[in-house]
């Protein structure tokens, strides 16, 4: 099993670099795993981490990319879908559900390949 060593402690990780254990995630870990995924941090990505992380903690699952849209959709008062699915993009090059999750800490999202 993949890992990585953090302010001296071990974190274990799926092949893919998703966390095993979610209490591992704090604030200094997502900023590590953003970093990872080549993706800088600001306040449009923290609103959203925070979006997911309460969101996975009432249903616990992550959100398909539809409800990731809606979302952003309502914090950035962007009516167009296509506009706010390109602005999820921006964020999150390598896949918004995908990269999110992980720089979050939580699971992959089922469907996403």
């Amino acid at each position: 099993m993949p890992s990585f060593d953090f302010n001296g402690k071990t974190i274990e990780t799926d092949d893919e670099g998703y966390l095993q254990n979610l209490d591992d995630w704090n604030k200094d870990i997502a900023e590590y795993l953003a970093k990872t995924e080549g993706v800088p941090l600001t306040e449009k990505h923290w609103k959203l981490i925070d979006w997911i992380r309460n969101y996975f903690a009432q249903f616990q699952v992550a959100p398909a990319i539809k409800s990731l849209t809606k979302e952003v959709g309502k914090l950035e008062n962007i009516e167009d879908k296509k506009v706010a699915n390109k602005f999820l993009y921006e964020l999150f090059p390598e896949g918004p559900a995908k990269q999110l999750a992980k720089i979050a800490g939580l699971p992959k999202p089922t469907g996403c390949v």
